[in-house]
């Protein structure tokens, strides 16, 4: 019983959820805003049950003395301020002033903004290998992504635009920035709607799997 409950409670929401949005009337709307708030109230209880296993986790290196062990100890410190702040804070704790929202602003966005910083980096070093001329696909993409990051900074449309200094007229169709853009709306568009829809097609066959029981990776083991 403890597959065959998790699995039946499943297979019951999916299909509502299914048959709502052909036969949104009642009772399926009303079981479909059910369930709703039941998913509120779940991931809210998962949200302190992550949290509480985080705690637990890190505690554990902390006594241990595990390796990197101190990055473990300013994850709790870190945590328990900020809980504690934001529990003391009323229902207004996250408005501007507060010590939720200096920790917000003073604390969170500048970790934030430096993680994304590193990104650059890995970014980098990415379409360095990526973007090597070994073959004609590589070199499409090498020449595309040009293309585009010229076209992105206005140093690409000045420099073509000195042509019109010299005599020569150049149609703005063929400025950095308009290539840019067709690019990004036109071939980039298509490739992605082709990718969208391959991705709503994995999403349907992994949910009738999951309804029809045929996945069974959410309820543990095997």
């Amino acid at each position: 019983m403890r597959r065959e409950i998790p699995m039946f409670i499943t297979a019951v929401v999916g299909v509502v959820f299914v048959i709502q949005y052909f036969i949104p009337h009642w009772p399926f709307n009303q079981m479909n805003a059910w369930f709703s708030d039941w998913f509120s109230i779940i991931a809210a209880c998962a949200i302190w049950l992550g949290a509480l296993n985080l705690m637990k986790i890190s505690a554990n290196k902390v006594y241990k003395k595990k390796s990197d062990w101190g990055y473990s100890a300013v994850i709790i410190v870190c945590f328990l301020i900020t809980v504690i702040i934001g529990l003391t804070g009323g229902e207004s704790f996250r408005a501007f002033g507060t010590g939720f929202d200096w920790i917000y602003r003073f604390i969170y966005i500048p970790l934030s903004s430096t993680m994304f910083a590193l990104l650059a980096f890995f970014v980098a070093s990415a379409s360095y290998r990526a973007f090597r001329a070994r073959n004609f696909e590589a070199t499409l993409l090498l020449v595309a992504a040009f293309l585009v990051m010229i076209g992105r900074v206005p140093i690409g449309d000045a420099a073509v635009g000195l042509l019109n200094y010299i005599g020569l007229s150049v149609p703005d169709a063929i400025m950095p920035s308009s290539i840019a853009t067709w690019i990004m709306n036109v071939i980039n568009a298509a490739g992605q709607r082709a990718i969208m829809i391959g991705i709503a097609l994995g999403i349907v066959s992994t949910s009738l799997r999951v309804i029809l029981g045929i996945e069974r990776a959410h309820l543990g083991g095997d």
